[in-house]
């Protein structure tokens, strides 16, 4: 018997763009309300430089103009999740679950808690004390920002989900009040610890974390044979 009685599909994809994740979520989503997805799904993942600006969010948050963006080359992408400005790149740990909180029989609230004690635990494997900030959701190592959480809930599905900063470049988060919030800083797993991680141990941690957290069993799998089974 598993040790845990419940178990959803885990897929890793590497690097992948923004909007085409975005895409999928919504593929994921319908299948999983329609039930030609039989259960949750967790995707991992990186982006390419990508800003997004969730429902509480807008350009006055950023700190400097539409032409150096335009000629950073980096899109700014609205999107329905909550929150406001982020940055997205590699050498962030993004989690995307696609999850029916019913069935999950979880609150919003308590969704989003799990969600940082993900990321709260991954921390703590190497030795990062990374906690709750009362002026923000996600996680945080005194007043700089380590991950972030943001989702959105269609239909009863909750997609989007959480982002680790493990090797990220900080400096796109300079462009911008990150969240929203002016004078915060934001940090990463090798900032603090002075020295680069390697991606797959922590994703490694975060699936363990997440079984844990979320009490399922992750099945590993892939995107075609999802897409074969489930549309």
């Amino acid at each position: 018997m598993n040790a845990y009685d419940k178990s959803c599909y885990c897929i890793e994809l590497s690097t992948m763009d923004y909007r085409d994740a975005w895409d999928l979520q919504g593929h994921l989503v319908a299948g999983r309300k329609d039930k030609s997805i039989d259960t949750d799904v967790v995707l991992l993942l990186e982006h390419p430089p990508v800003f997004t600006i969730g429902n509480n969010g807008g350009l006055n948050n950023t700190t400097v103009s539409a032409n150096f963006l335009t000629t950073a080359g980096i899109p700014v992408i609205r999107v329905e999740r909550g929150g406001d400005i982020t940055f997205h790149g590699p050498g962030q740990l993004v989690i995307y679950p696609i999850i029916d909180l019913r069935a999950a029989r979880l609150s919003v609230s308590d969704y989003i808690e799990n969600l940082e004690e993900v990321m709260i635990r991954a921390a703590r494997d190497w030795r990062i004390k990374a906690e709750r900030n009362p002026i923000n959701r996600g996680v945080w190592v005194g007043n700089n920002k380590l991950g972030s959480v943001g989702i959105a809930i269609r239909r009863g599905i909750c997609f989007h989900g959480l982002a680790l900063n493990v090797n990220l470049s900080l400096e796109p988060f300079s462009w911008i009040n990150p969240c929203g919030l002016p004078n915060v800083g934001v940090t990463s797993m090798q900032q603090e610890l002075s020295h680069k991680l390697s991606m797959n141990q922590v994703g490694e941690a975060a699936k363990g974390h997440f079984e844990a957290v979320f009490k399922v069993e992750l099945v590993m799998t892939s995107l075609d044979r999802l897409m074969i089974d489930g549309f």
